[in-house]
């Protein structure tokens, strides 16, 4: 069989076929006996198990593999099997693969979630099951050579390799949740139509970040505890992913946020015990918790300590809140402040909206979060 007949097979009236290595498997009979419930399993209905096997290593047990051969069907074609040829003039060529359990919601630039019922498998989201929020084409980054850029009021200014920012600095870890901006917007339109991309609930997501403290970086660049000239500074961040133009994405953070150690804003290199993934800044992104995503900008180029916010278009012309009264023939953009913290946040992951549940005890899944630090109640 080929990919695109195995593709086709994706609910149990049209019958449920995965593959395994070149194997081709009919598992329609064993759906409803999957004992981590046949939601599960057909999150990989019409594909490959390995990426879902290498989340829940349970399945790689000799007695997993030997039940499933009872429902071999077939092979896949050798031909198939050959990685589609790669279009060098395609600015997202080079982006990374994703995991097939990604709900996508924009291809190029790649932007996707988790399915609901896996986000809150865990407490920690996997990386490989992170949201992925791109603006751009992903950079490719060669680490030996990877440079950061710091500067200070007054010209004062760091250039600092990995493993300088590794040996300089101390190691801090925090647990901390981002959130998309526009997470749950298709729920948002079904009351007023709205902007933007269709996410479902699943634009959220917690990893064990670790990295340097970005207080410390910038201390070492010059930079005092405090100003004193009762300007409110900030501090901006460029990265290296950019349009066709040339032209980078680019946030910012006030100043007061970057230096206060209970905010506990790094310079991340680490994620849940690994290097980054590429779709989540590797070699090295800002962390900001509890701050919109949009603030924590991956493929880090540079920081600049300075008197008024990012000049960039998504610190400027996007990411801001107004009224309701406001429509997109009257906004003005300017005249709003930027996102920065999120309020609280929940939402319920499992059973899904419309679905039967059977009569008698229910376990209901879901996730809480109390955005920029306000109090659940």
């Amino acid at each position: 069989y080929t990919r695109a007949e195995v593709a086709r097979h994706r609910t149990p009236s049209e019958r449920v076929w995965v593959t395994h290595g070149s194997d081709v498997f009919d598992v329609t009979d064993f759906v409803e006996l999957h004992p981590g419930g046949a939601d599960k399993i057909l999150l990989a209905a019409g594909g490959a198990l390995e990426p879902f096997w290498a989340l829940y290593a349970v399945h790689n047990q000799p007695h997993v593999l030997e039940l499933l051969r009872d429902y071999k069907v077939g092979e896949l074609s050798p031909e198939d099997s050959s990685p589609p040829p790669v279009t060098t003039e395609d600015p997202f060529a080079g982006d990374p693969p994703r995991h097939p359990a990604l709900r996508v919601n924009s291809l190029k630039p790649f932007n996707a979630e988790p399915p609901p019922e896996l986000l809150t498998q865990s407490f920690l989201t996997p990386n490989e099951l992170f949201f992925t929020r791109n603006h751009l084409p992903v950079p490719s980054v060669e680490p030996g050579s990877y440079r950061l850029r710091v500067e200070g009021p007054g010209g004062r200014s760091l250039s600092l390799s990995l493993a300088e920012l590794r040996q300089r600095f101390p190691k801090h870890e925090v647990t901390a949740t981002l959130q998309c901006a526009g997470n749950r917007r298709s729920e948002l339109s079904r009351v007023r139509p709205v902007k933007g991309l269709a996410w479902d609930i699943g634009a959220i997501s917690t990893a064990r970040w670790a990295g340097a403290r970005l207080r410390d970086v910038l201390l070492a660049a010059g930079l005092g505890d405090k100003r004193d000239d009762g300007d409110e500074w900030h501090v901006c961040f460029e990265g290296m992913d950019e349009d066709a133009s040339g032209t980078p994405y680019g946030a910012s953070i006030p100043l007061k946020r970057a230096l206060s150690g209970d905010a506990e804003v790094l310079l991340a290199y680490e994620m849940n015990g690994q290097e980054l993934p590429r779709d989540h800044g590797f070699p090295l992104r800002v962390l900001v918790p509890g701050v919109v995503g949009a603030r924590s900008v991956k493929w880090l180029r540079s920081v600049v300590v300075a008197p008024r916010e990012s000049q960039s278009h998504w610190q400027q012309n996007d990411y801001k809140g107004f009224c309701p009264s406001v429509d997109w023939d009257s906004v003005d953009f300017r005249a709003a402040p930027a996102i920065q913290e999120l309020p609280v946040q929940s939402a319920i992951t499992e059973p899904r909206p419309g679905a039967t549940v059977p009569a008698g005890e229910l376990t209901v899944k879901g996730y809480a979060w109390s955005g920029g630090g306000r109090e659940v109640i």
